[in-house]
């Protein structure tokens, strides 16, 4: 049997106990649209063509009532995640300047060895968010990590 063709990623999820502090980041710094919320539990937010979920952890690990309307499995982790924005080449100047400018510490800005740009700074819960030029992954240099 063939495989049917994967589209492309439709969700990632981080996890952030303060959500308002998560909302505040994703939604006001980065203007992502907010498309959904629940107190205490996420806040899911427009990336493109994806959606950005931010789950509070200690929601999601508890499963789901056995009446629930969304009998969705429990899940999650424990840590920090990573999330990376795609940003075009030329704008990867003013996404720092726009950064600083709301206070964002950058933890790094390098080009990897291919040529591609990178910038990481830290959301509120401690999640690695890097914003990189889409050559990083899919540029002329097959070698680019």
């Amino acid at each position: 049997m063939t495989r049917p063709d994967l589209l492309g990623t439709l969700e990632s999820a981080l996890y952030a106990e303060d959500l308002v502090a998560a909302e505040d980041f994703y939604g006001h710094v980065l203007g992502l649209e907010v498309l959904g919320r629940q107190e205490g539990r996420h806040v899911f937010f427009a990336v493109g063509p994806s959606v950005l979920l931010i789950f509070n952890p200690v929601a999601t690990d508890a499963p789901p009532a056995p009446d629930a309307r969304f009998p969705v499995p429990r899940h999650g982790t424990k840590g920090q995640g990573h999330f990376c924005f795609s940003v075009a080449a030329e704008a990867l100047d003013a996404m720092r300047a726009h950064l600083e400018a709301h206070g964002v510490d950058i933890e790094a800005d390098f080009r990897w060895p291919g040529g591609a740009r990178s910038i990481y700074v830290r959301d509120p819960a401690g999640n690695s968010v890097e914003f990189a030029e889409p050559s990083l992954w899919f540029g002329n240099d097959n070698d680019q990590r």
